[in-house]
């Protein structure tokens, strides 16, 4: 194809290291004996017996692990309730034509946070470039592609699906842009993805996440703060939970903590699941002022399983349980970064400037 090219707006912030499992090998000899044909014929039949013994005693054990099995799942599938999944653009149709806009996520199974979130994102993106560009969906989590498949019989396009898909429609420049918060492991894989399709396509542009620039900080910052501004009366905490990353980008968090601080936000405050700050962390910070109330909000695109269990659910190790032990009310909200149209925003002026890159 002529004109190739491969742009990469945002430049790999890490190395990435291949982790290799180590297998076990198991080795077998056989030794040679001499037997007459009577003790023969009695060894094999006695390892006849066993064979079936261990057979049938397997095949009980299979039955029973895949009842267990199908039996939790059911339970799980009945003790919440997300939405209609059929309700939801799923954006994995054929007929693209010669230009596609493909949105990455990592994807939520709660299905009317997906709308209000990721398929926000999209529907403003098809907006502004609908007109010369096909919007398509991928998520990168297997997980939860397979969760909602098997649960509601909807089907979403994992990444190599969607650019299977985009090469099959013959699409010439491929757009892909970013739901993800910041250039951590995912954004990176991502890009990695994309190298190995870079002779499929003319063009391919990659946009950037949301916390790039500086100016995506305190656009981010202000989203935020506008959308708690009700909240903010002097005795209240408001805290927003991250996801958090073992990757030089979880640094994020305590660059948007320090701009909140630096800007008057005193009562503001972000923690992360599974990365630093803790939960502690903030609790400390919660502590050494003088709150009454406590307000926990996700700093994630979607509020999903996280948001809906780690942050706000009733086990005793939930950040609202966790507030609640020390005496403060807590409200939880739960809305994804993903509903708020200064975040669509972004995510939209950061597509431009991939679509402007690419020509």
């Amino acid at each position: 194809m002529k004109n190739k090219i491969v742009t990469v707006v945002m430049a790999l912030a890490l190395t990435m290291s291949m982790l290799a499992g180590c297998g076990s090998q198991e080795e077998a000899t056989a030794n040679e004996s001499q037997v007459s044909v009577d003790e023969t014929a009695e060894v094999d039949e006695t390892v006849k017996e066993a064979d079936a013994e261990v057979e049938e005693t397997e095949n009980s054990d299979a039955q029973e692990t895949e009842t267990q099995e199908g039996e939790a799942e059911e339970e799980d599938e009945e003790n919440y309730e997300t939405g209609d999944a059929s309700l939801d653009n799923t954006r994995n149709q054929d007929e693209i034509g010669e230009q596609e806009l493909l949105v990455v996520s990592f994807g939520t199974s709660f299905n009317d946070n997906r709308r209000a979130t990721i398929g926000a994102i999209e529907g403003k993106l098809d907006e502004e470039f609908g007109s010369d560009y096909s919007v398509r969906r991928a998520f990168t989590s297997q997980i939860i592609i397979d969760h909602v498949k098997r649960r509601d019989n909807v089907s979403i396009d994992n990444l190599e699906a969607a650019l299977e898909r985009a090469v099959n429609n013959g699409v010439k420049t491929l757009i892909v842009q970013p739901t993800h918060l910041m250039n951590g492991f995912e954004y990176n894989e991502l890009v990695e993805t994309l190298a190995g399709y870079a002779d499929a396509f003319e063009k391919v542009s990659v946009g950037e996440p949301i916390l790039t620039s500086d100016e995506d900080f305190q656009k981010v910052l202000k989203a935020i703060t506008d959308a708690t501004a009700e909240y903010d009366d002097g005795q209240t905490a408001i805290c927003f939970m991250g996801h958090g990353t073992e990757a030089e980008s979880n640094g994020v968090y305590a660059k948007m903590q320090k701009l909140l601080t630096e800007n008057g936000y005193d009562n503001y405050y972000i923690g992360t699941v599974e990365a630093t700050p803790t939960v502690e962390d903030v609790l400390e910070l919660v502590k050494a002022g003088e709150y009454t109330k406590v307000v926990l909000e996700p700093l994630m695109i979607v509020a999903g399983d996280h948001a809906n269990n780690d942050m706000a659910g009733d086990e005793e190790d939930s950040w609202k349980s966790i507030f609640e032990a020390e005496g403060y009310e807590v409200e939880c909200i739960l809305r994804g970064l993903g509903e708020m149209p200064a975040i669509q925003e972004i995510l939209a002026e950061h597509a431009q400037a991939a679509i402007d890159a690419a020509h």
